[in-house]
């Protein structure tokens, strides 16, 4: 793909410095810019990479003032928000990118599916029987879809996403390499002789719209009725949320973080990275946990920060860490005094 710098001025509302023609094919940091590329300068910290970048062309804010000579061989896009409008042109760049139609001749699409307009299977798909999906959506190479599965509008199922029968994808949803939506549930219930007995696990997965899904991360399906992430959930790469969780909308969870059964988390949290969570707990809305926390009992109040293992209140938490961390200090001075005191203690026994 190959535009002028025109043409991208033009996409954005912007006005030219420099030539228009100049063509572009690609995108570059600023301060690894190449001929052909472009590029953009939000942040003044890389300000002094203008004066030397080799990027064809750099959108900056109209407010940008220059110091020094930009080379000659870089045109400038002035914008309202340079940072926006980039944004806004590396979607636009996904988007022709995932422009894929057609079915593959490698891919196996069960007679009794069903697929909108515009889709796109790739070589060694499977899409099993009695399963719905939407227009325009994009099954990458060596996706399983499984029966019964139902998939909305403009979603992107990358290779090696396994979607397993009964689950239900909403719109705007993008999947990552790898991800496995409805495995089986960790359900396993001693007998007599102190053997676990596998608990059928019949329920499935519920992904609401413009959910994201991180590469290798795993969503385990309901022992009965469903495992549910509400609209607007990103989730990281290599996470584990297991079976009848609910994720509330526009929730946000780093990576490596696990989820433990029937918990339910509110709407508007962000967890960070490592965090445990225990099963059956209620975390309220817009709670903040984080990386590397331990969560083992209800958070019932709104918004709360938490931090540690068991995690409690951040604000409590700083200030017994500064504890924690003059235990050393605080040790040496206790030697210290119980010295005195035994000295204080033989002069009064003379």
């Amino acid at each position: 793909m190959e535009f002028t710098a025109q043409q991208i001025a033009d996409m954005l509302h912007g006005k030219i410095e420099g030539n228009p023609e100049v063509k572009i094919s690609n995108v570059s940091k600023i301060e690894e810019g190449k001929p052909g590329t472009l590029s953009f300068l939000a942040n003044p910290k890389y300000n002094e990479f203008i004066y030397s970048t080799g990027a064809s062309a750099v959108i900056i804010n109209n407010t940008f003032v220059a110091e020094q000579s930009i080379p000659e061989s870089c045109t400038l896009i002035r914008v309202e928000n340079a940072y926006e409008c980039f944004a806004k042109l590396l979607d636009l760049y996904n988007s022709l990118k995932y422009d894929k139609k057609g079915i593959d001749a490698k891919a196996y699409v069960s007679d009794t599916a069903s697929l909108g307009d515009d889709c796109y299977v790739g070589a060694n798909a499977h899409i099993g029987d009695h399963s719905k999906i939407g227009n325009n959506v994009k099954i990458f190479p060596n996706v399983f879809v499984g029966d019964n599965v139902v998939i909305g509008d403009n979603t992107i199922l990358q290779a090696g996403v396994r979607v397993m029968s009964e689950c239900v994808i909403g719109a705007s949803c993008t999947l990552q390499p790898g991800s496995i939506i409805g495995g089986d549930g960790f359900g396993f219930a001693p007998n007599a002789e102190n053997n676990y007995n596998k608990v059928p696990q019949i329920g499935n997965v519920i992904l609401e719209d413009h959910v994201e899904i991180g590469a290798n991360t795993t969503i385990d399906r309901a022992t009965l009725g469903s495992t549910i992430i509400r609209k607007g959930v990103k989730l990281d790469n290599l996470i584990q949320i297991a079976h009848n969780v609910e994720i509330g909308e526009n929730t946000v969870i780093a990576a490596q973080t696990g989820v433990a059964g029937s918990t339910k988390i509110g709407k508007n949290c962000m967890i960070g990275g490592q965090v445990g969570i225990i099963g059956h707990l209620k975390i309220a809305d817009g709670v903040k946990i984080a990386a590397q926390s331990g969560i083992g009992q209800d958070i019932t109040d709104d918004d709360m920060i938490v931090q540690g293992s068991p995690a409690f209140y951040i604000g409590d938490y700083k200030r017994s860490y500064v504890g924690f961390r003059n235990l050393p200090k605080i040790q040496s001075r206790l030697n210290e005094i119980e010295k005195e005191l035994k000295e204080l203690n033989k002069y009064r026994n003379e």
